[in-house]
């Protein structure tokens, strides 16, 4: 059952309880791989979700830690869907940190998000994300590579439509409102886009005026996932031009989410921000 793009959540999930067995057992990481025959950075890899677990090592772990009942088929039934593969599997040419992405994406219940210079990909319409998707792809990018990339963009938003949607939290810079993404009429629209958003009750929006200077998160956008359960930590998600960085560890999520909430203390309230927003689509 070895496989799988990335950390999945279910794959974080039955990483996080094989840990929890390991030292419930009283064994290191160490003693582990002495006793099954493996190398220390296998244990850690299965322990930490990047890899998927095999049944054969999966049935190993099991019988160390002396897990058996009832409890042993929840883990067994755990791995199996860990290894499930999602709808954007289908698209072979999405990098292995969009995947990942995309699967923590569609499990999660809320995201918070602080967006700087360009509008949350769940919120974009499809005119505003094939500009976008054609300016960060390389010159001469075949036209069918762009139609997927936003159909795949387009599919995602679903979640916000789904029963028990996805809830967004956007604090959006003032800035991305006046960048003519593909032109006054495409950025027209998107805007336009936004305000009907905004009365969706999953949905909230909030401007970071211009204004108000420098702020937390004048350096890094980034999204802040949660999941529906207590067990299922909170993780951090920036995307860079070239790659993504997730941040798991609690004390460095705490300053993100504290970020978060001051910036979204100093934007403007959601009605205000919705004015903000129709005086742009007046203007443009």
């Amino acid at each position: 059952m070895a496989g799988g793009r990335g950390p999945t959540l279910r794959r974080r999930r039955l990483a996080a309880e094989l840990r929890v067995l390991r030292e419930r057992s009283g064994l290191t990481g160490e003693q582990t791989g002495e006793r099954l025959g493996w190398s220390v950075s296998k244990v850690s890899r299965i322990e930490t979700g990047q890899v998927g677990v095999r049944t054969g090592d999966l049935t190993a772990l099991l019988d160390l830690y002396g897990v058996s009942g009832s409890r042993r088929d929840a883990l067994a039934d755990l791995a199996r869907t860990a290894m499930q593969r999602g709808w954007w599997d289908t698209y072979e040419t999405i990098s292995t940190d969009y995947a990942n992405y995309i699967s923590l994406e569609s499990e999660a219940t809320d995201i918070r998000c602080f967006s700087q210079t360009l509008i949350h990909g769940l919120l974009q319409t499809e005119d505003y994300a094939r500009a976008v998707i054609k300016a960060a792809l390389v010159p001469f990018t075949s036209a069918s590579e762009v139609d997927r990339r936003v159909e795949i963009r387009m599919t995602r938003q679903r979640i916000l439509h789904r029963d028990n949607p996805l809830s967004i939290w956007m604090v959006l810079d003032e800035a991305a409102l006046h960048r003519l993404i593909g032109g006054a009429d495409i950025m027209r629209a998107q805007c336009e886009s936004l305000i009907q958003l905004s009365e969706l009750p999953n949905v909230t929006i909030q401007i970071l005026a211009s204004s108000v200077g420098a702020h937390p998160g004048a350096n890094t956008p980034f999204s802040i996932l949660s999941f529906p359960e207590v067990y299922d930590p909170d993780v951090v998600y920036i995307e860079t031009m070239t790659s993504s960085l997730w941040i798991e560890d609690d004390r460095e999520v705490h300053r993100y989410s504290l970020a978060f909430d001051q910036m979204r203390a100093m934007a403007l309230s959601p009605h205000e921000s919705v004015e903000l927003i129709s005086e742009v689509v007046g203007r443009l």
